[in-house]
């Protein structure tokens, strides 16, 4: 998704103009926009023209900005239709009139909106940023280069490119080769802890030829132990080694397919989604003061603090209730205020849909409150 434009701040009115690239972003769309909201965008209309020898029609492409009262999504074609009333008065179509808008991968509109919350400023952030959504990192190095991309769903992103001229290890030249490959070690471990954000990052991949991927491996390891940076300590067992041809970016296909490699860093996001249902599940069923869903009892709990793991899927912000929409907003917000973690679902996942048939939000709890489980509450939030 392009952000072309915009103008709102959290829990304000204000507009953003987007342009969805890809089929993925579609969805995105589908999210954001709900029943009472503004969306201009270009369409066409047949117009009947009376042209002396009979009626003729023909396709008229006008600019409209429709009051949406219903929003139908077909994910196969890629294409999502808005219902309303027009807004813009012109020679083609009456003011107040209905039309309706087709919205595609390509095609720019506008969405105005009386309130912008915290859910649709993050969809957007993690929609147009490729980096906010790359949960795979990767460094394809050998000798002398090295590449640090960012992997998502459907884009890769070169963020750093590190080169370094390495003497031969041969003879006068071989005392200077172990300083010139430290220092070019050294480079690329600066472009790995600016460029990979482990809040977000799931996996690291250092792949290439040789042996040096398994050299820059003990010296990424011996560094962040030397250095104290903690993120990389607590996330050493996320970091794995792999054979590639080269280190320029298209070997990274290889990496992608390799066996044994692929099992670990395969939508790696939706692989924490699952994870997570699945401990909610086991918590379930071994201390079941411990895992709450429905509404009720999960407010409940992060009224108390309680949330460890909130899982939500965003079928619940499909709601024309603001007030709703609110509350499952500050519920998020609250919970990670807390410390706690919060996931959202795509309800066009599997687990999105196992998630929806336990009413659609469940959490794991740090602490077990068993006077809260069987308290009979609200079933609303």
């Amino acid at each position: 998704m392009r952000l072309v434009n915009r103008s709102y701040q959290k829990n304000g009115e204000g507009h953003a103009k987007l342009v969805p690239e890809e089929g993925e972003d579609m969805w995105h769309v589908y999210n954001l926009i709900r029943e009472g909201d503004r969306v201009t965008a270009t369409t066409f209309r047949k117009i009947a023209r009376d042209s002396g020898a009979g009626s003729e029609s023909e396709r008229v492409r006008i600019k409209l900005t429709v009051q949406v009262e219903g929003v139908d999504f077909d994910p196969e074609g890629q294409s999502i239709r808005l219902r309303g009333k027009n807004l813009t008065e012109t020679e083609h179509v009456k003011l107040g009139a209905y039309h309706t808008l087709e919205l595609e991968p390509q095609r720019a509109f506008t969405l105005e909106k009386a309130s912008w919350d915290s859910l649709d400023i993050e969809r957007i952030k993690q929609a147009c940023d490729p980096a906010a959504s790359a949960d795979l990192a990767a460094v394809l190095i050998t000798e002398g280069l090295a590449n640090v991309c960012l992997v998502g769903s459907s884009t890769t992103i070169l963020k750093a490119k590190v080169e370094a001229n390495l003497p031969r290890k041969r003879g006068a030249a071989a005392a200077g080769y172990d300083k010139a490959l430290e220092s070019f070690f050294n480079k690329v471990f600066a472009a790995v802890t600016r460029h990979v954000d482990w809040s977000i990052v799931r996996c690291l991949v250092i792949a290439g030829p040789g042996f040096t991927k398994e050299e820059f491996r003990k010296y990424l390891d011996a560094e962040a132990v030397r250095r104290d940076i903690r993120e990389l300590i607590t996330n050493k067992q996320k970091v794995i080694t792999s054979h590639a041809s080269s280190a320029y970016k298209h070997a990274l296909r290889e990496v992608l397919e390799a066996q044994g490699i692929a099992s670990q860093i395969k939508d790696t996001k939706a692989a924490q989604e699952v994870t997570a249902l699945k401990a909610f599940y086991a918590m379930l069923g071994q201390d079941s003061a411990r895992a709450f869903y429905g509404p009720g009892h999960v407010r409940a709990a992060a009224e108390l603090g309680a949330i460890q793991t909130l899982l939500l899927s965003d079928t619940l912000f499909r709601v024309n209730d603001i007030a709703k929409r609110a509350a499952y907003a500050q519920l998020v917000e609250g919970v990670r205020e807390s410390g706690g973690e919060a996931l959202v679902f795509s309800g066009a996942h599997v687990s999105g849909e196992q998630l929806d048939q336990l009413s659609g939000v469940a959490a794991i709890l740090r602490f077990p409150l068993p006077d809260l489980e069987d308290q009979e509450l609200d079933p609303e939030l």
